[in-house]
């Protein structure tokens, strides 16, 4: 049912610096870091810890990284958001205004809120591109948006499009993205790369349950880990397994990113990549269905590091699967889902 007041869509993505600089990319990571829902310690011991140890020694190294990835259009994260942002646009049509925003960085929560409430959208469904949730991604989003209406003052309604690792638009929209350079590839093993979380945030999301006790607390999805995020990873990956035609043997999962000492969730994708070339595998595709646009994680961290790290410890090739970034598949697909949310009541 259609409602009377104008809705709009905000999309929403993680964030990314300015420019490949290492001033850029330290202001990014201050923002970023200091969020209390990605570093949960108490502020003074966050600030000092982000802005005295972190970012002085992390600046340098990330702003190389970075510079890899940077090309003639600038970030890959955002311009692959701006043309999904434009994609989604043309699949939803002139009803419905969509912008993008960045939880962290440019263009920002209320610089994308503002134009909205310009074009008189008093209800906006706030989308965050993640597939599967996490307080310091799908919470951290929500809230800012929710922190930016109660600050302005402005009278807007605010709905939400849930995490969808298990829509099949999502996941047929993966396949068949890659499954033909996946099949030219001739991948010997594939591997389902997400990005990791510390242990006690995936235990936060489900306080008074059983979490990470077993190798298999995570195998399957139910109502007792339905938000807890590694379960989440898990499913997406048999679902894509299925739709791949994958044999028990032939895929793997694991979790990449970790920073700092603490306990991250395993297994490690960088362990596994090397665990594999010393089994003897010469050729090894992965995917990173946490991300639907291809941004450091996935162009440097996996496409150049961990395929050199593979080459190195024996390995012929690894081959990154490219993200959804804004293919005709993942505009439709996610149109279909944000229509389907704008059509409900708040």
């Amino acid at each position: 049912m259609l409602l009377d007041m104008r809705s709009g869509v905000l999309l929403m993505q993680l964030g990314t610096p300015a420019g490949p600089g290492r001033r850029e990319v330290g202001r990014f990571l201050g923002e970023f870091l200091c969020d209390g829902r990605v570093l949960d310690v108490p502020w003074i011991a966050r600030w000092v810890l982000v802005h005295g140890i972190i970012v002085p020694t992390r600046a340098g190294r990330s702003a190389k990284a970075y510079g890899k990835i940077w090309d003639e259009r600038g970030s890959p994260l955002l311009y692959h958001g701006m043309d999904l942002c434009d994609g989604v646009r043309e699949e939803l049509g002139a009803d419905w205004p969509v912008e993008l925003a960045m939880r962290y960085g440019q263009p920002s929560v209320g610089e994308a809120m503002e134009k909205l409430v310009a074009v008189g959208c008093e209800r906006v469904v706030c989308a965050p591109l993640y597939p599967q949730e996490a307080k310091s991604t799908t919470e951290s989003s929500r809230v800012a948006v929710e922190d930016w209406v109660r600050k302005s003052g402005r009278d807007v309604a605010l709905a939400g499009l849930e995490a969808f690792h298990e829509d099949a638009r999502y996941l047929d929209a993966v396949v068949a993205c890659a499954e033909e350079a996946l099949r030219e590839f001739g991948a010997e093993e594939v591997l389902f790369s997400y990005h990791g979380l510390p242990e006690r945030h995936v235990r936060k999301s489900n306080p008074g349950g059983v979490c990470l006790e077993s190798a298999d607390c995570c195998a399957a999805l139910g109502d007792e880990n339905r938000h807890c995020y590694r379960a989440q990873c898990f499913a997406t990956t048999k679902e894509l397994v299925a739709r791949l035609g994958l044999e028990e043997g032939e895929y793997a999962t694991s979790f990449q990113s970790r920073l700092g000492r603490s306990a991250w969730i395993r297994p490690h994708t960088d362990s596994w990549i090397l665990e594999c070339a010393g089994r003897g595998v010469r050729r090894v595709a992965v995917f990173c269905p946490a991300f639907v646009a291809d941004c450091l994680e996935t162009l440097e961290e996996i496409g150049m590091a961990a395929r050199d790290s593979f080459r190195a410890a024996g390995g012929e090739d690894l081959f990154l699967v490219p993200a959804l970034n804004a293919r005709a598949e993942w505009s439709a697909a996610l149109a279909e889902m944000l229509r389907d949310r704008l059509e409900e009541q708040p």
